[in-house]
C-alpha cells in the first residue's frame, strides 16, 4: 500500500508539472501570436463625417476579432501630405489612395511594403484580373482594392422625371435631343460643379475619360492612360470638345458655366432633387449617393433613377468607368499585414454596403447586404464586367492625373486658357 501511494503520489507530481510546463507554453505562444494593443493607422482621402463613419463600420469586425484598433486619419490634402510624409521618412502604417498612379511611384521609390503570401493568394483567389493588375508594380503585388465605384452613371429624381414623361435616352444624340427638349420647355438638363478644395477640377477629368472610352475606344484610351499618345493628341481634343458641347451650351447647365468651377461636387446633385427641380441629370459615381439628403437615401429606390451615360461611337458601345481605393502598406509589421489581408475579404465591405453609397468587387462578397436594387445590380457587374476601365486620371502619373489634368480643365472651364492651351500645358508636365 505504501508503495501504492507513493507510486500514486509521483504520478500526480508529474501530472502537475506537467500542466504548468503546458501552461506556460501556451502562455508563452498566446503573448507571441496575441495582438491586442496593437495599433494600425491609416491614412486616406476621404474626409466627411458620413464617410468616415461608414469607413469606421468596416475596421469593426476585424477590431473585435484580433484586438488591435485601427485608427483612420482623412484629410483633403491626401494627394500632397502622402508623398511629403513619405519623402521625410514619416509615413502612416497604410495609406487608402484613390489613385493608383500615387502607389506606382512610391513602390518603384523602393517606400512600399509587398504584401503577404497569404494576402497574395487571396487577392488573386477574391479579384478579377483587372483589379489584379491595378495592385500589381513590376510584377509584385503591393495593395488590395476596397471601396470602388461606378462613374459612368446619370441620376435623375425619379418621380419628377416620370411625371414629366422624359425618355431615356441609349445613345448620345438622343441624350442631346433630350437636353434640347428640355431647355425648349424651360428646363435645365444638368448639375455640375467640380469644386473639390486643392482637388478641384477632377468631376471634369471622369467626364473627360468617359467620353474618351466613347469616342477613341478602349485601345487608344489605353494608350493615353500610358502616355503613349500626347495628351494634346487629336483624339484628346475630341473627348473635350464632345464635353464642352454638352457643358458649354446655352441653357444647358444649372447657373451655366461660370458655376460649375465654384460648385462642390457633393453639392453639385442637389437641384435635382429640389420641389420642383432645378436641374434634371447629374453624371457621377454612386459614391455621390452619400451626399444627398436623408429622406431621399431613406427611398432611393422609389426617388432616385439612374442610367448609363449613353455610348457615342456605336463599334464602343457603353464601356464602364470606375474607380477605388488601394490600401497599401509602409510599415512592416504583423497587425499591418494582418489588416491588409482583412481588406482582401467580402467581410471588411459588408457594413458600408449596408449603409449604402459604396460597392466592393469581391467575388466572395454577400449580394444582399446592398440594401437597394441598384446596389446590387451595379455590384454585380463590377464583379463581373467584361468592359471595365479605371479612372484615367488615377492611373496617371501623379504630377499630371492628380495635378495637372484637374488644374488645366479647370483653367479651361473658367475660360482662364483656350483648350489648345491647357492641353498643351498638361502634356508639358509629364515626368
Amino acid at each position: 500500500m505504501k508503495k501504492g501511494k507513493k507510486l500514486f503520489f509521483i504520478l500526480i507530481v508529474i501530472a502537475l508539472i506537467s500542466s504548468l510546463l503546458t501552461s506556460w507554453f501556451f502562455k508563452k505562444k498566446k503573448k507571441k501570436d496575441d495582438m491586442s494593443g496593437k495599433e494600425v493607422v491609416i491614412l486616406g482621402a476621404i474626409a466627411s463625417d458620413d464617410e468616415i463613419g461608414n469607413l469606421e463600420a468596416c475596421f469593426e469586425p476585424f477590431e473585435k476579432r484580433t484586438g488591435i484598433t485601427i485608427k483612420y486619419e482623412g484629410t483633403k490634402e491626401f494627394e500632397n501630405l502622402i508623398f511629403v510624409r513619405a519623402e521625410a521618412g514619416n509615413p502612416p502604417d497604410v495609406a487608402m489612395f484613390p489613385q493608383p498612379g500615387g502607389v506606382i511611384k512610391l513602390a518603384r521609390q523602393g517606400k512600399l511594403v509587398p504584401m503577404k503570401q497569404k494576402t497574395i493568394d487571396n487577392v488573386k483567389k477574391n479579384y478579377s484580373q483587372g483589379w489584379i493588375d491595378l495592385m500589381t508594380v513590376d510584377g509584385t503585388i503591393y495593395g488590395v482594392v476596397h471601396r470602388v465605384n461606378i462613374k459612368s452613371n446619370v441620376f435623375y429624381p425619379k418621380k419628377a422625371w416620370e411625371a414629366k414623361g422624359w425618355p431615356i435616352p441609349k445613345t448620345w444624340d438622343e441624350l442631346k435631343k433630350l437636353c434640347d427638349d428640355m431647355v425648349a420647355q424651360g428646363e435645365t438638363p444638368w448639375a455640375i460643379g467640380i469644386e473639390s478644395g486643392v482637388a478641384t477640377g477632377w468631376p471634369a477629368t471622369d467626364w473627360m475619360e468617359d467620353i474618351m472610352l466613347r469616342t477613341a475606344g478602349p485601345k487608344v484610351y489605353d494608350q493615353w492612360v500610358n502616355h503613349e499618345i500626347p495628351f494634346n493628341h487629336p483624339a484628346v481634343k475630341k473627348a473635350a470638345e464632345v464635353m464642352s458641347d454638352m457643358w458649354f451650351t446655352e441653357g444647358y447647365v444649372y447657373g451655366g458655366r461660370k458655376l460649375i468651377p465654384t460648385t462642390n461636387f457633393g453639392d453639385a446633385i442637389l437641384p435635382l432633387f429640389e420641389n420642383p427641380p432645378k436641374a434634371w441629370m447629374h453624371r457621377q459615381g454612386n459614391f455621390i449617393l452619400n451626399f444627398l439628403p436623408e429622406d431621399i437615401q431613406a427611398n432611393f429606390d422609389e426617388e432616385v433613377g439612374v442610367f448609363a451615360l449613353p455610348g457615342i461611337d456605336p463599334k464602343w458601345g457603353t464601356p464602364v468607368l470606375g474607380g477605388g481605393d488601394v490600401y497599401v502598406a509602409f510599415k512592416d509589421r504583423p497587425e499591418v499585414h494582418e489588416m491588409l489581408y482583412y481588406f482582401s475579404t467580402g467581410e471588411s465591405g459588408e457594413a458600408w454596403a449596408k449603409a449604402g453609397g459604396a460597392l466592393f468587387a469581391y467575388r466572395d462578397q454577400d449580394i444582399n447586404a446592398y440594401q437597394s436594387d441598384l446596389d446590387k445590380t451595379l455590384a454585380k457587374v463590377l464583379i463581373n464586367a467584361k468592359v471595365f476601365r479605371f479612372d484615367g486620371s488615377d492611373l496617371m502619373a501623379s504630377e499630371v492625373g492628380a495635378g495637372s489634368f484637374w488644374k488645366e480643365m479647370t483653367n479651361y472651364v473658367t475660360g482662364n486658357k483656350d483648350l489648345d492651351t491647357a492641353l498643351k500645358d498638361i502634356e508639358s508636365t509629364w515626368p
